[in-house]
């Protein structure tokens, strides 16, 4: 039978009655769910006291085409927004792969469950982002969750009196305000959400970076309406060494960290003080391997390189595998497990300039170290941004605390200022074992024997808060930010392998008397 050829009016009007076919269904189907929520509206409210009950329930009205997986990293983000809700916390630092829902539980559904199911509809809220795109899309996706018949027939209190695309308000004087980080000026608010603030084509920029991080620093606690109460959270994928992640992390600002990277690391186990501890045990065990199964995950690896998946995945911007210094070459020991005996030595590197506003600061470092047969141990590192004055009584203090058994080691400057800085320095020394040799080939030639040393697995680490940061910067170096604590950590090895006698550790000490080299005073 011939197939009839339909006319363009036919055409027009079949598209229509399709049309209204699918607009009849999608009525009954919010019908439907109306008269559900209706019938079991306490059940829901009851859900919905947790935020990541909240999560579970709202997920179909942000993304109804989208079955929701859940995960333990969804309630361990959760039950720190948790924390911040009822005050044990004020400042929140999350660091999360990209894909882990971390924008829609934090910028999204968090404000809206803590207007709704938390009652606290007057909490008023500035949510930031790198630019618009970002801040656009969730300022809408909260507003239209709250403004959804689902939940408002759940939370009808929450009545919003003005609805625009970067900002809402309620009727209870609290708002949400989306604003570009770079426009964070101004405003006031009770939460500041700090979402991804840098972008992936400039945070390698030094210039971008330095003035993202300058804007947090200065302006990110001058948004807060009360500085005991209101609260900062910041979430993002870590990008650089120097992002706000890591300059929240080198300062010790007081910022509750939750990092989950995608692969497990034992040695970097996140634990909080609200109980929570990384559940995973087994070494490159998956954050999510559901929605990232083992074969996605070494896909990304070759598709972005092992810099950008160590920083957006693992949170870690240096790699495990490093350029010259590797991180497995590193063994972390006790106190109790350094072997007695042996012969130690501090080694300083020196900030080359005095901090200014404006301008990156260099790091003093003093690194201090043992050798015991063919092993060396990193005993103790200090480090800080130092006017020459703190320099000084830095230098002083640390030598009386650390005995005159301890060699100093200085580094000098060929220029005359130079000359006479390092005898200015060994002056305020006097009574102590202090040595100054000037600095001779480039950084990555003095750093060799390190390198050779900690491949050979002679180089251990004593346990302490400060071996996170070393092990960055040597596996970043010779491309990282810094260098300072690699600079430190050759010197000391090179005096310890070259230039140190065996001394008594304890007893009288030994004054030694020798032909000076060049450049020892």
């Amino acid at each position: 039978m011939a197939a009839v050829a339909l006319s363009r009016q036919e055409k027009i009007e079949r598209i229509l009655l399709l049309e209204e076919i699918d607009r009849r269904a999608e009525e009954k189907r919010k019908q439907d769910e109306i008269r559900n929520v209706e019938l079991h509206a306490d059940e829901i409210r009851a859900r919905c006291k947790t935020l990541a009950g909240f999560v579970r329930e709202a997920w179909h009205i942000l993304e109804p085409e989208a079955e929701y997986i859940h995960s333990w990293h969804v309630d361990a983000i959760c039950s720190h927004l948790e924390a911040v809700t009822d005050g044990r916390i004020n400042r929140l630092l999350i660091n999360v792969p990209p894909g882990s829902s971390k924008s829609l539980i934090v910028s999204v559904l968090w404000p809206a469950w803590e207007w709704g199911p938390c009652g606290r509809r007057a909490l008023r809220y500035l949510a930031t982002a790198f630019n618009e795109i970002p801040v656009k899309r969730d300022t809408r996706k909260s507003r239209d969750l709250i403004a959804s018949s689902w939940y408002q027939k759940l939370w009808p209190e929450v009545k919003l009196v003005r609805s625009a695309e970067m900002s809402f308000a309620n009727d209870s004087t609290g708002f949400r305000e989306g604003i570009p980080f770079g426009s964070l000026t101004s405003q006031r608010g009770d939460r500041l959400i700090i979402d991804d603030p840098h972008s992936t084509k400039t945070a390698e920029s030094d210039a971008e970076r330095t003035a993202t991080t300058r804007l947090f620093r200065e302006g990110a606690v001058n948004r807060l309406n009360n500085q005991k109460k209101s609260a900062i959270i910041v979430i993002m994928q870590r990008l650089h060494e120097d992002d706000i992640s890591g300059i929240i992390l080198q300062l010790g600002m007081p910022y509750v960290h939750l990092m989950l990277p995608m692969e497990f690391d034992p040695a970097r186990a996140c634990e909080t003080i609200i109980g929570f501890k990384d559940p995973r045990t087994d070494d490159k065990q998956l954050l999510e391997p559901i929605r990232f199964p083992r074969e996605e995950v070494e896909r990304l690896k070759i598709d972005m390189g092992s810099y950008a998946y160590s920083g957006q995945y693992d949170q870690n911007p240096t790699p495990r595998s490093g350029g010259m210094f590797q991180k497995g070459d590193f063994e972390i020991v006790e106190l109790t497990q350094v072997r007695a005996g042996g012969v130690m030595v501090r080694a300083w590197d020196f900030a080359a300039s005095v901090p200014k506003p404006g301008k990156k600061p260099d790091w003093t470092v003093g690194l201090k170290m043992k050798k015991v047969g063919a092993t060396f141990y990193v005993l103790d590192v200090i480090r800080g941004q130092w006017s020459a004055g703190q320099v000084e009584v830095k230098l002083k203090e640390t030598a009386a605390n650390d005995g005159k058994q301890v060699r100093i080691r200085k580094p000098q400057d060929p220029a005359a200022a130079g000359k006479s800085d390092a005898q200015t320095k060994t002056n305020l020394l006097a009574g102590y074992d202090v040595v100054t040799k000037p600095n001779t080939g480039d950084k990555t030639t003095r750093a060799r024997p390190a390198s050779a040393q900690a491949e050979a697995g002679n180089i251990k680490m004593v346990r302490a808060p400060w071996n996170d940061i070393l092990i960055q910067e040597l596996c970043a170096f010779p491309a990282g930010s810094h260098d300072d604590q690699v600079d430190a950590l050759s010197d000391a090895l090179d005096e310890l392998a070259l230039g140190i006698q065996k001394v008594p550790l304890v007893g009288p000490i030994v004054v030694r008397v020798a032909t000076p080299s060049p450049g020892r005073f």
